[in-house]
């Protein structure tokens, strides 16, 4: 299966879509969006992902990012999405969860299917990378990356919302380490 939105500089900055395996509204809880914010910090730290924009929706995740000098989008990718699909498969069990049984089981579903996940596969395959090309795309998906919340009538204002960039962009530090367009 060819991705339709391939990572073709390693180094460019994207604007990135992940969607969990058949949609599901996995984030709802907050324990499962930490372990997502926790993880995105420790790849700026330790892997060479510099972060400008970023959101958590009820069943994906959106950012504008890119890999520094010397590390691959790519690897940086796989890796933030194996680590996260086993870390809430983890957290289902410890969270009072009462869908657990079923997440297991259509996460555990997803990696028979496609035979490239060990138990779990939360993600589904790519990450509808489109490159920044120019400052006019660029701020109209920072502007689409912040409202995503607003749209989904979850707050009124973008920068309300914890488990995004905006509050960065007011003058508000976030939880995820940007650095500002």
């Amino acid at each position: 299966m060819s991705d339709q939105y391939p990572i073709r500089d390693q180094n460019d900055t994207y604007f990135l879509t992940w969607t969990t395996v058949e949609w599901i509204d996995i984030f709802t809880r907050k324990e499962y969006r930490i372990i997502l914010t926790e993880n995105l910090n420790y790849c700026v730290a330790h892997k060479g992902l510099i972060v400008n924009a970023w959101v958590i929706m009820s069943n994906h995740v959106h950012l504008i990012a890119r890999a520094k000098e010397g590390y691959r989008m790519s690897d940086i990718l796989r890796d933030y999405k194996k680590f996260t699909s086993k870390a809430i498969a983890d957290a289902i069990h410890e969270v009072p969860e009462s869908r657990s049984r079923w997440l297991i089981d259509l996460m555990a579903f997803n990696a028979r299917k496609t035979g490239r996940a060990d138990e779990f596969k939360l993600w589904q395959d790519g990450s509808h990378a489109m490159d920044c090309f120019s400052t006019s795309f660029t701020k109209q998906k920072l502007d689409y990356i912040h409202n995503n919340p607003v749209r989904a009538m979850w707050v009124d204002r973008p920068e309300e919302y914890l488990f995004s960039s905006a509050r960065d962009y007011c003058g508000i530090k976030g939880l995820v380490n940007v650095e500002l367009i």
